[in-house]
């Protein structure tokens, strides 16, 4: 679509007025997802449109109404009447999207039984945060909105700690230190995440525990929640998780996994507000690789 007088200005905005079915938000999200191109240049939100720009757009498949429950065995944590802790496995999808319709962690929460939030949309019942596909580790779901609230409000706040544990390739300079840049869509490859400019502030803190040949065991800490983000910045840093496909390839004897694990989970509980914390060790494809090094 041509951009006329009436569309001048933020992309967003622009999209916008062109589309009387997109809200300014979801034109946002969707530049943010590599999914609008400005006059054949993937786009951002903030990119001014002129009269006579040409904006190209595409809206990724939705998946409506609220996901079946499905019997599948999962390793509880902790679990009470507001919220739960889940081992994921690697390999587990966190909720129905294009492609898996079935089979994730929604579905296996809903066949627990019970009561389970809305508050993240009808599609996610329970989500409070996400874990990728390959990555293994506790996550939390919330029983009810209140929970949900309370622990999205902890999550924003930054006093919800998140402790991964990662296996990179080669040995950082540092044996640990603080790696800070704007993360965004890479705009050569909008399946990955890049530090590019403009991008959204991210922190992630790190630290070296156990040096191997080739590779080592590093404890990662969140400061800031971007997609893909310890994957980008240890990336970005020169040593790659190992098993990481779309961001260091998959060498020989690595498993077919980025090998990210989410350790540790600090927080308060979203009620009683009393402090807890949870911890899961790495499952067995994540031990066996390090201890074969």
């Amino acid at each position: 679509m041509t951009a006329g007088e009436a569309a001048a200005g933020r992309l967003d905005r622009a999209l916008a007025l062109l589309d009387p079915n997109l809200s300014r938000s979801t034109a946002a999200r969707l530049a943010r997802s590599g999914l609008v191109r400005l006059n054949g240049a993937a786009a951002k939100p903030a990119d001014a449109v002129r009269p006579g720009d040409v904006l190209e757009y595409s809206r990724p498949e939705r998946v409506t109404g609220q996901p079946a429950a499905e019997s599948i065995p999962l390793r509880l944590i902790h679990d009470d009447p507001d919220f739960v802790v889940v081992d994921k496995p690697p390999g587990m999808v966190v909720h129905p999207a294009p492609g898996h319709s079935s089979g994730t962690l929604v579905n296996a929460l809903l066949g627990l039984g019970g009561e389970w939030s809305f508050a993240g949309g009808e599609a996610r019942p329970g989500i409070v945060h996400r874990l990728d596909k390959g990555t293994s580790g506790l996550i939390l779901a919330a029983r009810n909105d209140v929970a949900h609230r309370a622990l999205a409000a902890q999550l924003a706040a930054r006093t919800l700690s998140r402790t991964y544990l990662a296996i990179v390739r080669g040995v950082p300079a540092k044996t640990s230190g603080i790696l800070e840049g704007p993360i965004g869509r890479d705009s050569t490859n909008r399946l990955r995440m890049a530090v590019v400019a403009g991008g959204r502030p991210a922190r992630t803190r790190y630290q070296v525990l156990e040096k191997r040949p080739g590779h080592t065991l590093v404890c990662c800490d969140l400061e800031t929640g971007r997609t893909h983000q310890i994957r980008v910045h240890l990336t970005a840093l020169g040593h790659p998780l190992a098993g990481d496909d779309l961001y260091g390839g998959v060498r020989q004897g690595e498993p077919p996994r980025p090998l990210l694990h989410a350790w540790r989970l600090r927080l308060r509980h979203p009620l009683t507000d009393e402090p807890l914390s949870f911890e899961a060790p790495p499952p067995d494809d994540f031990t066996t690789f390090w201890e074969g090094l």
